[in-house]
């Protein structure tokens, strides 16, 4: 499987949080990871970044902000411009989804853990 270069917007270092699971599965399968949080922290070793850095040659966004708080990531998210966006179980929004598809990123609703572990990611 090619690594995919993988930023995870909501990301925790709450170690029980689905994003913090989901970037170990990711450094697991050898995906390069960019964890964004609005917490500082580390996710095994690797520091949560806590501004609207850019990021270049992202393969893929997976969402774990709830839909509510999306709508201030819309710009962040556009200016990545990532081949993909997943949006997790509770990130669902057709807003953001119709927004990303006009710009001719593709988007995927499913689990990134699920993906992983069947090998689809």
């Amino acid at each position: 499987m090619k690594s995919k270069r993988t930023l995870i917007l909501g990301a925790s270092p709450n170690q029980s949080r689905y994003s913090n699971i989901a970037t170990l599965r990711l450094i697991e399968n050898d995906h390069p990871v960019f964890p964004v949080g609005i917490r500082k922290g580390t996710i095994n070793g690797v520091p949560i970044i806590t501004e609207n850095k850019i990021i270049e040659n992202i393969d893929t966004i997976t969402l774990y902000v709830g839909t509510k708080n999306q709508k201030q990531w819309f710009d962040y998210i556009l200016s990545i411009n990532p081949k993909r966006i997943i949006f997790n179980p509770g990130t669902e929004n057709p807003v953001l989804e119709n927004v990303a598809k006009k710009a001719g990123i593709e988007t995927e609703t499913a689990c990134t853990l699920v993906l992983l572990s069947i090998g689809e990611y």
